[in-house]
């Protein structure tokens, strides 16, 4: 067995909406039949991994492959390392013997070592050798647990999620981006984008921020900032009672000591609290619990009474040794990742032991509460009891006020008190400390009492009610006029007012300007787009490519166009052998569109047409033949259809109906050019599915114009010297016959036409294209391009050549070496009212010496 071509699916794709990782397996001759010719692996297999579950899914028919086997093992240790994953999926492809595994990830890096995993315990198996499977899922969840999001961040996450807000982690740790472009929020932990830099510097500043809260009317201990340890013990002193000791900046506990009297003690914790910070709070000692109020916007949502970690005496083990029982708990971990942190043994709490008598091997008495900290923080070890029901108005008010009084939007106030039935000034309580980034931990899974929706408030906070932070979005796909349609959608949609992003073949746009050249039509380049807080709506040409190396960038869209399907698409690729088989990637689009959407379908190509069972929510048609069936039979129903009568654009649903005359939509050429005709019937239905407003996608159509500043590439005319020049990129069969039907329609003496071909084309399109060519013009100028794409010189030129040799009609042929000197032979040759169609390969620097030309006669 060969496992190879591991790559990471990230959004929905071929398969599943689910993130998966997709490897090509090759099996050798008895691997693909196992339970004929491999009939002790199982059990050899089951020795090694007895959790592995069923191998072979319900209803399957073939042959058991090892390849099965390994979807079964990869997603068997996942689940067992604590992933939640489930979809897996195994094909055969048209080469004996290899398939396509598909196994879910919840995390990417995690479901790649799964699968590395899983071919080596089935290589063990085979081979009759050991198995680690304990290390395996050892590595496993360490693995899963330094990657998931922490329980603050994937409580806020899980909470936007349930609202249908995407999200997009944009770094390994817990930056997390919510909606997309003009309406995405950011958070990190338990901070959002609305959070204060300020705001947060001065809840660091312990004594600024009880100032602050003083002015403010809400009750804090009196005390002062102090830099050496006898200014410590002196303020002690005044005070007159016990103490808390505390850096001035700090975070989580660190170096804070409680209820300390003594000179000594009053030392030690200074010494403690200045490693962390210069300057050192000293204030009173407020006696009660400790008590954490998480305040999001202008609302209490969530209260806990935190407790110090301790451990209960059995009179029979040492403190250290009860410590260690009680770490031992799966509920506590080494982190933030679990709902319970295990308890720290350290100099600290060797201190609080000392304070109490004890040290590390006593053995307290049966039911003896020993305390290794006085502080109650969660990420020392503390526990946390819900308190939220019973928290006093007034408190309550005390603690949103300090929140807002630091300008916080998402708080967590400590207040020592006695009890939260009464109001801090009746019991002499106060707040002590007020944090940004609050941990959630205490309130998602209290040790004691019921866990609260912080994470529902914190979205809450961020988007109004139905609000999903989502943009308009619309997919293109197809064979042929894809580029064309996305900017078209695309400029109608600015027409309407929106800032939009596009990316196509040609590069990404935000607006006019081009951020990134080349083709840019995957979903690495749909994300940054998605990503640019700029932009109102996005179109996105979305190419077969895309699809299969990465899946979607997006969950769903609002509208999905499917131009065409034909032939010479990069057949023969990525195990995409047929049309039908293209029409599965090209459908991908159509399946996501969201219950409100549309998907824009060609009526008149059958393949495409039939996509309209999968789509999840409305379909328009268009056609460039209105007594289609399916067009009559749409419109009958009360649906949308655009359609072509005579000349004019009409778009119809039940009574209404709209007609926009060629003559005012230039992209068309007066209704002359027929696959315009069809690009702008697909933009036309997109924009009426968006909302667009019919006098809006009138003056839309009107102003977009199809020069080689606006689409280059795409049927681009030239006047040169009274003759016609078109440069276009079209390289497939199906676009070379469209360009011929095109050209034939306009009116010429003598048609003449430059082409080459790519050579990761399959050898029948290459001379199918010429084949077409043949026919329909007088002389044929063949070049070779820069880059044959692993063909050998000369060998697309032949292939050209032999698709000539097929044409009914006998033409004029000649070779030139080089585009350029290509495209300058032809241009010498042409006469006032001959036609020439230039069939471009590196298309701007084409384009570039095609004006100079012209420019320049």
């Amino acid at each position: 067995m060969e496992v190879s071509r591991i790559r990471a699916l990230r959004g929905p794709n071929l398969w599943s909406r689910n993130t998966a990782i997709e490897a090509i397996v090759t099996c050798h001759d008895a691997e693909c039949a196992i339970d004929e010719h491999l009939p002790e692996f199982e059990a050899r297999l089951r020795a090694r991994f007895p959790q592995i579950g069923r191998l072979r899914p319900d209803g399957q028919q073939e042959a058991l492959s090892i390849a099965h086997v390994l979807q079964a093992a990869a997603l068997a240790l996942q689940a067992h390392a604590g992933c939640p994953v489930a979809f897996g999926r195994t094909a055969a492809t048209i080469e004996p013997g290899v398939f396509q595994v598909v196994v879910e990830y919840s995390e990417e890096a995690v479901g790649r070592l799964a699968v590395t995993l899983a071919a080596q315990v089935l290589d063990a198996a085979l081979a009759d050798t050991p198995f680690g499977l304990a290390d395996a899922l050892a590595r496993l969840r360490e693995l899963d647990e330094d990657l998931r999001l922490g329980p603050s961040t994937g409580s806020i996450v899980n909470a936007a999620l349930a609202r249908n807000i995407p999200f997009r982690r944009l770094t390994h740790g817990s930056m997390v981006q919510f909606g997309w472009g003009s309406r995405q929020r950011r958070i990190q932990a338990a901070e959002t984008d609305a959070t204060s830099a300020i705001a947060e510097s001065i809840a660091q500043d312990k004594d600024l921020t009880k100032m602050l809260l003083d002015a403010a009317g809400v009750p804090v201990p009196l005390g002062n900032s102090v830099s050496d340890a006898q200014a410590a013990w002196d303020t002690a002193r005044a005070l007159g009672g016990p103490v808390v000791v505390k850096p001035r900046d700090g975070s989580q506990g660190r170096g804070v000591a409680v209820n300390v009297e003594t000179r000594e003690q009053v030392m030690a914790a200074y010494q403690a609290a200045a490693e962390i910070s210069s300057e050192v709070i000293v204030e009173r000692y407020i006696p009660g619990h400790d008590f954490r109020l998480l305040v999001v916007g202008s609302s209490l949502v969530a209260a806990a009474r935190r407790d110090p970690p301790q451990v209960a005496g059995d009179g029979l083990h040492t403190i250290r040794e009860l410590v260690e029982q009680v770490n031992a708990d799966p509920l506590r971990g080494d982190g933030h990742a679990t709902s319970l942190t295990k308890i720290r043994f350290d100099d600290i709490a060797v201190a609080t032991l000392k304070k109490q008598g004890y040290d590390a091997d006593s053995v307290p008495p049966v039911g003896a509460l020993v305390a290794l900290r006085h502080n109650a923080n969660l990420s020392t070890g503390g526990s946390a009891t819900d308190v939220t029901d019973e928290v006093h108005p007034e408190m309550a008010a005390r603690a949103v006020t300090a929140a807002r009084m630091v300008g916080l939007d998402i708080c967590g106030v400590d207040v020592v008190a006695e009890t939260v039935h009464l109001p801090l000034e009746d019991q002499h309580g106060g707040v002590v400390e007020v944090n940004a980034a609050p941990g959630l931990r205490m309130h998602l899974s209290p040790s004691f009492g019921k866990g609260r929706a912080v994470g529902e408030a914190i979205v809450s906070s961020m988007y109004a009610d139905g609000d999903d932070g989502r943009i308009p979005v619309v997919a293109v796909a197809g064979t042929n006029g894809k580029t064309t349609t996305v900017r078209l959608v695309a400029h109608l949609l600015a027409s309407a007012g929106k800032r939009v992003g596009m990316t196509n073949s040609d590069g990404v746009y935000i607006g006019a300007q081009c951020i990134d050249t080349g083709d840019c039509s995957g979903p690495r380049s749909a994300r940054r787009v998605l990503a640019h807080p700029g932009v109102d709506a996005a179109v996105f040409e979305t190419a077969r490519g895309g699809v299969l190396r990465e899946g979607l960038a997006f969950d769903r869209c609002d509208v999905a166009i499917v131009t065409n399907l034909g032939m010479g698409d990069h057949l023969g690729l990525g195990y995409i052998s047929t049309v039908e088989d293209l029409a599965v990637v090209k459908r991908v689009i159509v399946q996501y569109v969201h219950a409100g959407g549309t998907a824009v379908l060609n009526a008149t190509d059958p393949i495409v047409a039939d996509m309209a069972s999968a789509c999840p929510g409305a379909v328009a048609f268009f056609s460039g033949d209105p007594a289609h069936p399916l067009i009559g039979t749409h419109r009958a129903q009360g649906h949308r259809v655009v359609y072509r009568d005579g000349e004019a654009i009409v778009a119809v649903q039940g009574d209404t109906a709209v007609s926009i005359a060629l003559a005012d939509i230039p992209l068309t050429h007066g209704g002359a050019v027929a696959f315009q005709v069809d690009n702008a019937m697909a933009a036309i239905a997109a924009a009426w599915s968006l909302g667009i407003d019919w006098p809006t996608i009138r003056q839309g159509l009107a102003s977009f114009i199809n020069d080689a500043q606006t689409v280059p590439g795409r049927f681009n005319m030239f006047d040169y010297r009274g003759a016609t020049v078109i440069a276009d990129y079209g390289h497939n069969p199906d676009a070379i016959l469209a360009l011929v039907r095109a050209v034939e329609a306009l009116p010429a003496q003598r048609r003449s036409v430059v082409i080459s071909g790519a050579g990761d084309r399959r050898d029948e399109d290459l001379r199918r294209q010429t084949e077409i060519l043949g026919d329909a013009f007088d002389d044929v100028l063949l070049y070779e391009d820069q880059c044959q794409r692993g063909r050998a010189d000369g060998e697309v030129l032949a292939l050209l050549r032999q698709g000539l040799a097929s044409a009914r009609r006998a033409c004029h042929i000649e070779e030139i070496r080089g585009e350029f000197l290509a495209i300058d032979t032809a241009l010498a040759r042409l006469s006032p009212g001959d036609l020439c169609l230039v069939l471009v390969d590196q298309v701007e620097e084409a384009l570039a010496h095609l004006k100079q030309r012209i420019a320049t006669p």
